[in-house]
């Protein structure tokens, strides 16, 4: 599947957004979202070929960033947007050389802007996550297109929440994620709402928080959204983050599916609790718009997840 970077967003003659690629090398660091001031210069600069700023591979030694001040850019925080310059890529996952049928699906955010969802659909996608929210001030621009659009193109779609732990509460986030587009219907359409929970764009790895307190943040934001929702979130990490942030816990593995995301020809070892992976991020870029992704099993089976 071939590598290329995330979209730059440009405008076309009749004023819509669109995206375009450009093509990354394979040694590369990954692209830096830029800040919205920023955005059109660095959508020139890829357009003559040169090479935007890329995510400094550790950033605890930076300034704290304060939701909703200077320096804050939601916009440019996705499913992911932290792993390539943490852990890397490896080759692209070969579909056929995976043991159990895996069905095909994407994730998106804001930066993907509007999409074309009967593309994508005609392209094979299934399933589709779609960024809601971000902490507690951040909405997707782009979620009525993206959330509405996947459903009604015959995608099974489900929202995500991008986690900020050292912000506010679990349970605060989820409240806002669930009042802005993280809920779920038994319409066999909508998957559980998701909780990103990654390397922290911003700052300390960790947020600060202690791997207890960062499992009793996770547990705090699981339970309120199934109160609220009827459905225990999915979780979206990878292995090393897991390990290092709440000391590998293993707790949530009975309740809670597991997203993973792991840039290479195998899901390799899964965190602590989950025997097996419900959704597997393998590229960040590929055949559809934003992240690709495989569900675990056939499309009868990512039906019976909606369902509940």
């Amino acid at each position: 599947m071939p590598r290329s970077s995330r979209s730059a967003r440009t405008a076309d003659t009749a004023g819509t957004t669109r995206t375009t690629r450009t093509t990354r090398t394979a040694d590369r660091p990954a692209r830096r979202r830029l800040p919205a001031l920023a955005a059109l210069a660095a959508a020139t600069a890829l357009v003559a070929g040169a090479a935007a700023p890329a995510y400094a591979a550790d950033p605890a030694s930076a300034a704290p960033v304060v939701e909703g001040r200077p320096g804050f850019h939601p916009e440019q925080d996705f499913a992911g947007s932290t792993v390539a310059a943490r852990e890397g890529r490896g080759p692209a996952a070969p579909f056929a050389s995976l043991a159990a049928t895996q069905t095909p699906g994407l994730d998106v955010s804001g930066y993907q802007g509007n999409v074309s969802w009967s593309s994508v659909a005609a392209n094979g996608a299934k399933f589709a996550y779609v960024k809601a929210t971000e902490g507690t001030s951040y909405t997707n621009p782009y979620f009525a297109q993206q959330y509405n659009g996947s459903y009604n193109a015959g995608l099974i779609r489900g929202a995500y929440h991008f986690a900020l732990p050292n912000v506010s509460s679990g349970a605060t986030q989820a409240s806002y994620f669930v009042g802005h587009g993280g809920g779920w219907s038994a319409d066999g359409k909508t998957l559980p709402p998701a909780l990103d929970i990654e390397y922290n764009p911003y700052g300390a790895t960790c947020y600060g928080l202690s791997q207890s307190a960062m499992v009793s943040w996770i547990r705090d934001f699981s339970n309120t959204v199934h109160t609220r929702t009827g459905r225990y979130p999915t979780i979206y990490t990878t292995t090393n983050w897991w390990t290092q942030c709440t000391g590998n816990y293993g707790g949530f593995g009975t309740t809670n599916p597991l997203w993973i995301a792991r840039y290479s020809t195998s899901v390799g070892t899964l965190p602590n609790g989950w025997s097996y992976q419900t959704f597997w991020q393998f590229a960040d870029s590929g055949t559809f718009p934003g992240d690709q992704n495989y569900f675990n099993g056939a499309a009868d089976r990512l039906r019976a997840l909606a369902l509940g």
